[in-house]
């Protein structure tokens, strides 16, 4: 063994020279004279060499242990930060948090939903990854991940945290160039515009239910295919085409009639959101209060749309 394989036996070490005898040193351990002198011996033991000089009336350093001392005071010093962050994980709502969200929620809702949750708890700081292809968080070294779509990682808790409501949009530009849609069908021949990534929807055979419970699909052919939905929405409104957009995304543009809901009797699937993170691990403190603090938010914020 070393000197530094024990740290208990450092701690009595240090807790000696500090009280000025073993006598002090024990009652302020709370142990026997004769075991915290049995520490010391072990210590020096380990050592291969003698630290304290000792006598009737004086207890010394030897040179081993002026420099023993110096290095373990140090050592014990790291260890005792290492042990607090630890507690701090525990008890207190502290730390780091690494969140994982698509591009365009975590734009939006996600962004708004962190900075309430740093503004509530100001002794935690964030890193917030945007990505909208499929991506294995944990692998990645990320808390939480709030993740619309389908899960693709298997190794993760997903806790459903609402709904996204998409609706088909078109620019009134392109809308005021075609003829009038009356049913699904009619809108095969437009120009559309997908997202990547089956995760999300099928950006080529678009289902449609109606609200009388009927169901169909729509087999289209894409003039752009993009990552983000935020470029989609973006296509859409300079009118190049029809696309699936969250109605999150166009409420002004609704509003301000630049954009034109298409089909309103009929509308896609909900795309379903889930809060995830690693259920095969102790979770921090701060990661749990995130996690049912993102909960509550987006709950509010998306509902439970069908």
């Amino acid at each position: 063994m070393t000197a530094f394989d024990d740290l208990a036996l450092l701690r009595s070490f240090v807790c000696i020279v500090e009280c000025g005898s073993i006598s002090n040193g024990a009652r302020r351990l709370k142990i026997s004279q004769p075991t915290l002198g049995r520490r010391l011996r072990m210590l020096e033991e380990n050592c291969g060499a003698t630290l304290l000089r000792r006598d009737t009336h004086h207890l010394g350093l030897t040179p081993q242990g002026q420099r023993l001392l110096a290095d373990a005071q140090l050592v014990l010093a790291h260890a005792e930060k290492a042990d607090q962050r630890f507690r701090d994980d525990k008890t207190s709502v502290a730390g780091h948090l690494c969140v994982f969200a698509s591009i365009d929620l975590g734009q939006s809702i996600v962004t708004r939903l962190l900075s309430r949750f740093l503004q509530n708890n100001p002794q935690v700081t964030a890193e917030l990854v945007l990505s909208s292809r499929p991506f294995h968080m944990i692998e990645e070294g990320c808390d939480v991940g709030i993740v619309p779509g389908k899960i693709t990682d298997d190794s993760v808790v997903a806790r459903p945290a609402g709904k996204i409501a998409l609706r088909l949009f078109a620019s009134r530009s392109l809308v005021d160039q075609r003829a009038v849609v009356q049913k699904p069908a009619d809108l095969e021949s437009w120009p559309w515009i997908g997202v990547a990534g089956l995760h999300f929807w099928n950006t080529r055979a678009i289902k449609l239910l109606a609200t009388n419970g009927a169901e169909q699909t729509l087999h289209v052919s894409p003039v752009l295919i993009a990552e983000s939905v935020t470029s989609i929405y973006e296509a859409v409104r300079t009118g190049l085409g029809v696309a699936l957009i969250p109605e999150f995304l166009v409420r002004e543009d609704v509003r301000s009639r630049r954009l034109v809901r298409l089909l309103p009797q009929w509308k896609p699937k909900a795309l379903p959101v889930h809060v995830v993170y690693d259920g095969h691990r102790m979770l921090p403190v701060r990661v749990r209060a995130f996690i049912d603090f993102a909960l509550g938010f987006l709950a509010k914020e998306l509902g439970t749309e069908s």
